[in-house]
């Protein structure tokens, strides 16, 4: 277990009061039912207090820590758009905790994959949410997107230097940006076809064979 915990970035300038972001937190476990469900049937069911909001000194929009839960943080979230957002992108790295044999937080390829899985398929690159950061790149704008934010993510790892985090991020860049666990299930991705996308970065095991079976709170 980490003493650190993965974290959404933030580009807000005001903030919401912890009733109101609890309130949207609640209307949001609708929208992310899909992965709500397949933690249940990954055998790490999650109830309503794994979310919780509160008010952070740090300038993150919320995060995931193993065996704790997922925080939003009321004070740097602005909308419940938002909310939706942070929750997707922390349930899938709830996800990956859950599913991997050997997931270790500290292990900076680790880290990296998750994150990288985190942003591609939480839409924390949307074009129109990068015009709003001020990033105005056209070309290929969501991969450099993806890239800047785990980097930022991997900085608040005690475990992984600049130059690591770089290494860890490049290495496991093709696979992690192509495993689209749980989404690819529902398209009838089957466990032959996955396997064939390439080395599994959690474990030597293949995502085929059992996983362990405990809750993430």
């Amino acid at each position: 277990m980490t003493d650190f915990s993965t974290g959404s970035d933030s580009s807000c300038n005001g903030g919401i009061t912890v009733e109101e972001c609890q309130g949207m937190i609640q209307r949001s476990l609708k929208l992310v039912r899909f992965l709500r469900e397949h933690l249940e049937k990954a055998g790490c069911g999650v109830g309503d207090n794994f979310f919780k909001a509160v008010n952070c000194e740090t300038q993150t929009a919320g995060g995931y820590t193993q065996g704790k839960g997922i925080v939003l943080c009321s004070n740097q979230i602005s909308s419940e758009d938002e909310v939706n957002q942070v929750l997707i992108h922390e349930l899938i790295h709830a996800f990956d905790d859950c599913r991997a044999a050997n997931l270790d937080w500290s292990n900076c390829a680790h880290h990296a994959c998750s994150e990288i899985r985190a942003g591609h398929l939480s839409g924390d690159c949307h074009f129109k949410r990068e015009l709003l950061r001020g990033f105005m790149g056209i070309r290929r704008h969501e991969p450099k997107c993806i890239r800047r934010r785990v980097l930022k993510s991997l900085s608040g790892n005690p475990y992984c230097s600049e130059e690591a985090a770089k290494e860890a991020m490049e290495a496991v860049w093709d696979f992690c940006y192509n495993d689209k666990e749980p989404f690819n299930r529902s398209e009838g991705l089957n466990g032959h076809e996955r396997r064939k996308q390439g080395p599994n970065w959690w474990s030597d095991e293949d995502y085929s064979l059992p996983r362990r079976r405990r809750p993430l709170l």
